[in-house]
């Protein structure tokens, strides 16, 4: 058994990730920490899990016996939580923060997307779990910076659920302003890119930044809706052969000829990619739900990887049908 500690409890993500470890065949959850919430119970936050766990939030963090921690702690969090702990030699972090997706002198953390770091996630100690916009977008477009097919500018839209902003409720996440709402934010200066431009010069060393991305605040709970489109002058027939090649070892990852919906992507570790041709034009559809494949189902992905585990352990979860 895979035992783990969860630091940072309360949110919709260690929510998700609470959820999935308990049904994990081989996770055990040793303790989940939250400072506000210490001694109560974990289905009194997170109720749906009520008659699922006995456990309650702890106030304190022993790492001793331990194999994995998951950092689920607000951005700037973790970067604290490494300087101020000594850990022992052999614990696994995996934090879902944006702290240490960047690469910097004195960053020894390993990015966290099997699709494109499988080997490096395998051997890692420390992973920086990626974004969820970063993810859909990412792998809308990994296939062609792998091809070095990128040669134009970049064009993304991409719509995220409420649950994406976080548990705490602010102006822009309230239900009565979000619901039967829509707007864009962060035009052109969202965080992920960083992330996003970083994987994509990994696998074509000539691509030079020119992303533009326009990031949404959808009407609905969950779930990322992502549209990409740059210039491409080769054929649909070879875009797909390629995009087929490079996902063929990624069983979360499904190509279809059917133009997708979000639902069918929703409570799923799934991305699912259409694409079409229009005049010299490719257009990727990517679709992922933001808490699970952009969160807790890839940090549990990437604990498998890590652990020599089957990708799949644990993360076979059927979409709703309504």
């Amino acid at each position: 058994m895979i035992k783990v500690g969860i630091i940072g409890g309360a949110g919709y993500t260690a929510g998700e990730l609470l959820r999935i470890l308990l049904n994990h065949p081989d996770a055990d959850v040793a303790f989940i920490h939250s400072t506000s919430n210490a001694g109560n119970p974990i289905s009194k936050v997170h109720k749906d899990l009520l008659g699922d766990t006995d456990l309650v939030f702890s106030s304190e963090m022993k790492f001793d016996g331990l194999d994995v921690i998951f950092l689920c702690m607000g951005h700037g969090k973790s970067v604290e939580f490494m300087e101020q702990n000594e850990l022992p030699e052999m614990l696994k972090v995996i934090d879902l923060s944006h702290d240490y997706r960047l690469k910097r002198a004195g960053n020894d953390f390993v990015y966290g997307l099997p699709e494109m770091n499988f080997d490096a996630i395998e051997k890692a100690k420390y992973i920086a779990n990626p974004g969820c916009f970063a993810t859909g977008i990412q792998l809308a477009l990994l296939p062609l910076a792998a091809q070095n097919a990128i040669h134009d500018e970049i064009h993304v839209n991409a719509t995220t659920g409420s649950t994406g902003a976080g548990q705490n409720p602010t102006r822009t996440s309230h239900f009565s302003w979000r619901n039967n709402n829509l707007s864009a934010y962060k035009i052109f200066e969202h965080q992920h890119l960083g992330e996003i431009n970083q994987s994509l010069k990994q696998l074509q060393t000539s691509y030079e930044p020119a992303l533009n991305f326009i990031p949404m605040r959808g009407n609905h709970t969950r779930g990322i809706y992502v549209t990409a489109y740059t210039r491409y002058e080769g054929s649909i027939d070879e875009a797909k052969k390629f995009y087929n090649d490079f996902y063929q070892n990624s069983p979360f990852v499904h190509i279809t000829d059917e133009n997708p919906d979000l639902k069918q992507v929703v409570n799923t570790n799934k991305c699912i990619l259409h694409l079409m041709k229009h005049d010299n034009k490719l257009l990727i559809i990517s679709i992922t739900d933001n808490l699970i494949k952009g969160a807790s189902g890839q940090a549990v992905q990437n604990m498998n990887i890590m652990f020599g585990l089957d990708q799949k352990t644990g993360l076979y979860m059927k979409p709703s049908a309504f």
